[in-house]
Parts: C-alpha cells; structure tokens; sequence
C-alpha cells in the first residue's frame, strides 16, 4: 500500500542500490516496489529502475532516478537519534566508509550525497539543559566535534 505522504528523494541512475543501502544499515527499513520502465524513453530504456518504495527507519520514502539535473543538499537531511556510542558509530561509519563524507556536528553525507546528522539524544538534552552555562559547553564540545563523542559531551555538560 502506498502511503498517503511520503519523501521522494532524486538520484541521477542510482536510487535502487541507495534505497538498498539505507534499508541494509538502518532498523525498521526496507525495500519494497521497485518500478521499472516499460518502455523506452528520452533519458533511459525499457526496463531502466524508475522510482523504488521503501522505509528508512519507519519513513516511507521514494526514489527517483530523475538524472543529473537535481542534487541533494543540507538544506534536507535525515536526522537519526541514536541512544549509545555504539549505535552512533554504527551508523556514522556505515554512511561515511560508503564513499560518504564526514562533515562538523554530527552532520556527515552519503556517497549519494544525502545529509544526514548522526546525533546522540544525549547531545539533544545537553543543548536544551536548564543551566544555560551546562548548556554552552556542552554546544561548544559539539563544535569542535565531527561524529558526536558522548563521553566528551558529558563532561562538557558536567563542566569536566
């Protein structure tokens, strides 16, 4: 069943293995219908990958292998809330040893070049603690930071 809202992301040719990607390294996805041309057409051929249905962390998304035209850019970006550092690591370094990139605060890109920022729910808290001092440091520790340390965000919040 198609749901009644959902994301529908561009690829130039690749939105099959990028949909396949994303289900492979996130909980709650999945690839469902992938849509094929049934016939030939301007920028492609009969049988081409049109679009793909599928879940990212229980977000109903479609790709669309629309061409080179359009490129993804910070201005959308998948924000995962992640519990441990281990979970946070798992997901940084599957984006970013995928041909992705490393960005500041949390914020890396896949090899598609789909942001995404990695980010712990403990750094989430730490920038909205009551103690607005709690709160600075803990926002200055994210600046310098790539992929989110907890531990150092934590002593940032402790005044460590």
């Amino acid at each position: 069943m198609t749901a009644k809202n959902r994301i529908c992301l561009w690829y130039d040719g690749d939105a099959e293995e990028a949909a396949r990607f994303y289900a492979e390294t996130f909980p709650n996805s999945a690839v469902g219908r992938v849509t094929r041309a049934p016939g030939d057409y301007p920028s492609g051929e009969e049988g081409d990958v049109i679009t793909v249905d599928f879940t990212v962390l229980g977000i109903p998304c479609l790709s669309l292998n629309g061409g080179s035209t359009f490129t993804h850019s910070k201005a959308f970006s998948f924000q995962v809330a992640t519990e441990t550092q281990e979970e946070t690591d798992r997901y940084w370094n599957a984006i970013v040893s995928n041909d992705g990139a490393e960005s500041m605060c949390g914020w890396c890109k896949d090899k598609w070049g789909l942001s995404w920022q990695i980010t712990p729910k403990v750094l989430t808290e730490a920038l909205s603690h009551p103690d607005p001092a709690a709160a600075k440091r803990a926002f200055e520790a994210m600046m310098e930071m790539q992929k989110i340390d907890i531990a150092k965000i934590e002593a940032a919040l402790a005044g460590d």
